[in-house]
């Protein structure tokens, strides 16, 4: 009974137990250093989605994979819309998110990685109506003449159209929704006659969705902003953000960074 104590005592502790070999403590230090994240996606291809197998795939989520594996760190991923995956980042359920936009609120409770990449939103409309649109170079034109525009809840275009669609003048001609499907279904149903959707991420969506007779993108876009990963204040700490900044670094200069964007026709 006392030697079982023993053992128990030994294990618990992880102290240098009689029946400890000289391999063990190496092992446990592998094991230790290997860490675990996870992180949250929404639907939007080509970038972050679920293919056919129910694989996560995309551009953002390869990037990190190929980062986060110089990290010596596993992923888990948890699907989600964008403003759930927000709330979660900010109470540490979840571990970052990939395709973000750097605001003040957000480094509230974030933290940021180094851009990795640009995005570029577009307006896209219903087609056969470009010609409205043919005088309009902005996105505030589009609306001072009186048309509604779809936009996703807590998606960032960036400051000119945030100030724009936070304007009271603009209330009622603005239209949130919580996924980029439901806008384009909006627009085709004519509740809106505009919707801002990055360019690729739309094109997608409408070979995916078969669309093409119904929506095109028009010549008005939003200026492109930088992309981030983010990081939770709760469970992820400044030094693994700067182990993520330099392994981000490496792909670069691997070629993996480039391999991977050119799997994408990027």
């Amino acid at each position: 009974m006392f030697t079982r104590t023993m053992l128990v005592l030994c294990v618990a502790v992880l102290s240098g137990c009689p029946a400890q070999t000289p391999e063990m403590p190496a092992q446990q230090e592998s094991v230790a250093a290997r860490c675990q994240l996870t992180l949250g996606y929404d639907a939007w291809e080509p970038y972050q989605y679920k293919d056919i197998g129910h694989e996560v795939r995309g551009v953002d989520i390869e990037l990190a994979e190929a980062v986060l594996e110089h990290m010596n760190c596993d992923l888990e991923f948890v699907q989600a819309t964008w403003l759930d995956l927000l709330r979660g980042l900010e109470i540490g359920e979840i571990d970052m998110l990939v395709g973000a936009s750097k605001t003040p609120e957000r480094e509230r409770y974030a933290w940021f990685s180094t851009n990795y990449r640009d995005e570029q939103f577009v307006l896209f409309v219903r087609e056969g109506e470009l010609h409205r649109y043919r005088e309009m170079n902005t996105v505030e034109t589009f609306l001072n003449e009186g048309y509604r525009l779809g936009v996703v809840n807590q998606y960032y275009y960036g400051d000119p159209v945030q100030t724009l669609t936070s304007t009271d003048a603009f209330s009622d001609q603005v239209r949130g929704a919580i996924i980029s499907e439901l806008n384009m279904a909006r627009l085709i149903d004519q509740d809106v006659d505009g919707v801002l959707e990055d360019e690729l991420v739309g094109l997608s969506m409408i070979r995916r969705k078969g669309f093409a007779e119904y929506v095109t993108p028009s010549h008005i876009e939003v200026g492109a902003s930088p992309v981030y990963a983010m990081f939770s204040k709760e469970t992820v700490t400044e030094a693994q953000v700067e182990a993520f900044n330099a392994a981000l670094v490496t792909i670069h200069n691997n070629g993996t960074y480039a391999d991977i964007l050119a799997r994408y026709g990027l």
